[in-house]
């Protein structure tokens, strides 16, 4: 296995890191982002740790590729906000289309170069799911018909099984917008893309271990690692 630190947009203000773990065996292409909103402090520290595991040999990769860009939107994060404008609805709507952020652009011709046939966006959110479906706290977001809903359904069964605080337990929640770069990875590259959402009331240790948690289960389900 061999693990290679890049840089996103070199030379320009939006660059940022990025990991391309290789097992040296064929196998699916599996991509992980973070940080596309710069105030998720959550999904970023959990992305990071995955990558520092994986660099460390802690994590291996059995086939495929695995590819983390643990902080999207480096400015986002330097002022703890969202981002203006919101990077998540800057991708190419469609094939036609082109991205309207420079950020969007470099982060889809980097996941047009490796076509990954996984694409999970870490996130976090205001409100539990549970309490009030409209929120996407504690949710895995899919669109309808999508190529990776039983494996979703499945990895929020695995998930809810280790909750003991029932208002904490995860949802499938079914959404399309166009402009995200989940909808752009699926329309466009075809790829099982799914948008993981923790709740912002939980502790931060919590919501950092549920997104791990959360990536190292869709591995395993796309037989990247054990």
């Amino acid at each position: 296995m061999i693990v290679k630190k890049s840089v996103l947009s070199p030379g320009t203000p939006f660059a940022t890191p990025y990991y391309v773990v290789n097992s040296l065996q064929p196998g699916p292409v599996f991509m992980v982002v973070s940080g596309i909103h710069g105030n998720e402090r959550a999904s970023i520290r959990a992305a990071k740790s995955l990558a520092g595991r994986f660099t460390r040999k802690e994590l291996l990769l059995r086939k495929g590729k695995l590819i983390i860009v643990p902080l999207v939107n480096q400015k986002a994060y330097r002022k703890c906000i969202r981002g203006v404008p919101d990077l998540n609805r800057t991708f190419p709507g469609s094939a036609k289309s082109r991205a309207s952020h420079p950020l969007a652009a470099a982060l889809f011709e980097l996941a047009r170069r490796y076509h990954p046939s996984w694409y999970l966006d870490l996130h976090e959110a205001n409100g539990l799911s549970q309490k009030n479906r409209k929120r996407v706290g504690q949710t895995l977001i899919i669109s309808p018909g999508s190529k990776a809903a039983p494996v979703a359904r499945q990895i929020v069964k695995r998930m809810n099984e280790s909750i003991s605080v029932p208002a904490y337990s995860f949802n499938i929640h079914l959404r399309e917008r166009s402009g995200t770069s989940r909808m752009a990875m699926q329309r466009i590259l075809g790829a099982r893309a799914v948008t993981v959402e923790t709740c912002w009331s939980l502790s931060f240790p919590l919501r950092v271990r549920y997104q791990t948690e959360i990536v190292v289960h869709f591995l395993r389900a796309a037989g990247l690692t054990h």
